[in-house]
């Protein structure tokens, strides 16, 4: 498993951002007396709703990539060609992460924000197929 150190470093991290993530939505509604759950308005100019969606846009799309890529590691994928998967996939969230919270027209949907979602799951959709391809051979 040394092998996959770089790899299994980035899914940490994915986990990672994502309970920070969940740390930062529930304490920025505490601060703002929100209620837990949904933020109203539904309104990409509101800063607590952006920091609940980037926060649900994070565990939405953490399991479909890290069990792909913990099986990848399994059937024996390169661990640079998986490093490399993973480390564009973080790149590419912590990219998402930093466009949404700003605000702003690219956080706005069928923008930046919305080319670099459908970015992080093009490079899912490769690690599915590299690992596919793998456990078939």
């Amino acid at each position: 498993m040394a092998a996959y150190s770089l790899s299994i470093v980035g899914v940490l991290f994915l986990c990672l951002l994502s309970i920070g993530l969940a740390v930062y939505s529930g304490s920025s509604k505490g601060r703002a007396r929100a209620l837990s759950g949904p933020v109203l308005p539904l309104d990409d100019d509101n800063l607590l709703y952006r920091i609940d969606r980037v926060h649900m846009n994070t565990v939405e799309a953490l399991t479909p990539f890290v069990v792909p890529a913990v099986l990848a590691m399994v059937v024996g994928v390169g661990p640079a060609t998986l490093a490399t998967l993973v480390w564009i996939y973080v790149a590419i969230r912590l990219i998402h992460l930093a466009v949404y919270l700003r605000g702003g027209n690219a956080a706005k949907g069928g923008s930046v924000r919305t080319i670099l979602y459908v970015s992080g799951a093009l490079v899912t959709i490769v690690l599915i197929a590299v690992t596919a391809a793998a456990a078939i051979h």
